[in-house]
């Protein structure tokens, strides 16, 4: 998808460095976006938000306020918003966290501003965003924690991400449909247990991808599965 097409959608900007936010307003405006706030830390953009909400907050990964990655994307996606986050690519830790409470995705702050408005399309579209940048960074990770699924939940997660419904699911695999919801408890409750918790089919589709049960998504929603 072309960087220059014109957009909807409702965008605001966390990030402690004034130029990074007006160039990124600038850029978001020319694409055809709304920016509906920008601030320097979340606690400024939260009472923003009440007024105006947003449909992505763009967060930088590490801000000078003391605050944590976690509870920053958790604060914010406490008000509806999806998280996408500006970083600089080799804080792994930090992406890893940034990804376990929530985050869409990370875009690096030295991509191309073409590959920076594709991913925040993408997730404005409320798509799982699976750029090389991240992805690999998560896979060089060994502390990164993996729930520890079974053949068989594996096999169902599968399936359920997708796209499939459970009872497609389990007339698939040849069980029951209350043996698949088990099995889709089961996983659900293994990925809260590392702190990955996967609420909503979106979210499975992530854990999916991430722990490599699935392929991923492009920046610009493709399907890479073949």
């Amino acid at each position: 998808m072309s960087a220059v097409e014109n957009r909807t959608g409702t965008i605001a900007i966390v990030d402690d460095h004034e130029a990074v936010r007006l160039g990124l307003r600038a850029a978001l405006a020319d694409a055809g976006y709304t920016v509906v706030a920008e601030a320097a830390g979340v606690g400024e953009l939260l009472g923003k938000l009440r007024a105006k909400p947003a449909e992505v907050v763009v967060l930088d990964l590490s801000l000078g306020d003391g605050t944590s990655v976690t509870e920053n994307v958790r604060a914010v996606l406490a008000t509806g918003s999806a998280v996408l986050v500006h970083s600089i690519a080799d804080r792994v830790g930090l992406v890893r966290e940034a990804l376990a409470a929530g985050a869409a995705g990370v875009i690096p702050k030295s991509a191309p501003l073409a590959d920076v408005l594709a991913a925040i399309g993408a997730v404005s579209r409320g798509e799982v965003l699976n750029n090389l940048e991240w992805a690999s960074a998560i896979e060089a990770d060994h502390d990164f924690a993996r729930a520890q699924l079974g053949r068989r939940e594996r096999d169902v997660l599968h399936l359920y991400a997708s796209g499939l419904p459970l009872k497609l699911v389990a007339a698939q695999l040849g069980i029951a449909h209350s043996t698949a919801r088990e099995y889709l408890d089961r996983i659900r409750h293994k990925y809260v247990e590392v702190g990955r918790p996967a609420p909503t089919k979106v979210d499975l589709l992530r854990r999916a991808v991430e722990d490599g049960i699935l392929p991923g998504l492009d920046a610009e929603g493709g399907d890479a599965r073949g």
